[in-house]
């Protein structure tokens, strides 16, 4: 390297070193740091059909049909301790002209129920189904019932049905969980 354009290199080099700025760090702040992630996952899912809500064979109506679905999530003992908030969504599209009872039980291990929440879902027609959202948000010390459950039992519930009823109710949910580590 020629030494006459090593010159300028080095005396700027010096320069930018005695004049950069330079902070004190202060390790202890370090705890005060807080990880806040934000997880989303799918919760309950289903497509009933009008005519699950009449016993053809006995012709009677089926007025409450229920369904079980495991949450395995919440059984680390980690998250449960870092879990602020849940926020559950249900997305409802009704086509059945009936309005429905739709209740959540959250249940532990051994069936003690620990949540229930639940919604009415609007009446709605073939020709225009009705979509209704329901939102819960849990927290505070609701959180540790959640965070007691690994199943919730949906039932959904019609005033009245026979044979002839036709249409859909369609449930799409997700379960946002707000962490801190």
């Amino acid at each position: 390297m020629n030494k006459s354009l090593s010159l300028p290199i080095f005396a700027v080099c010096l320069c930018l070193f005695f004049t950069a700025c330079i902070q004190d760090t202060n390790f202890d702040q370090a705890e005060d740091i807080a990880l806040t992630p934000v997880v989303e996952l799918d919760l309950i899912y289903f497509n009933l059909r009008a005519d699950q809500f009449f016993d053809t064979i006995n012709s009677s109506p089926i007025l409450t049909v229920r369904d079980t679905t495991e949450i395995k999530f919440l059984d680390d003992s980690s998250l449960q301790e870092s879990l602020k908030r849940a926020e559950f969504y249900f997305k409802f599209t009704n086509s059945i002209p009936r309005t429905f009872q739709v209740d959540f039980q959250f249940l532990s291990e051994t069936n003690d129920t620990t949540y229930v929440t639940g919604t009415s879902v609007a009446e709605g027609t073939l020709a225009a189904p009705i979509i209704t959202e329901f939102i819960e948000n849990v927290e505070g010390d609701d959180i540790l019932q959640i965070t007691q459950a690994n199943k919730v039992v949906v039932s959904v519930t019609i005033p009245s049905s026979d044979e002839n009823l036709e249409g859909t109710l369609n449930l799409k949910s997700k379960t946002t969980y707000f962490l801190e580590y």
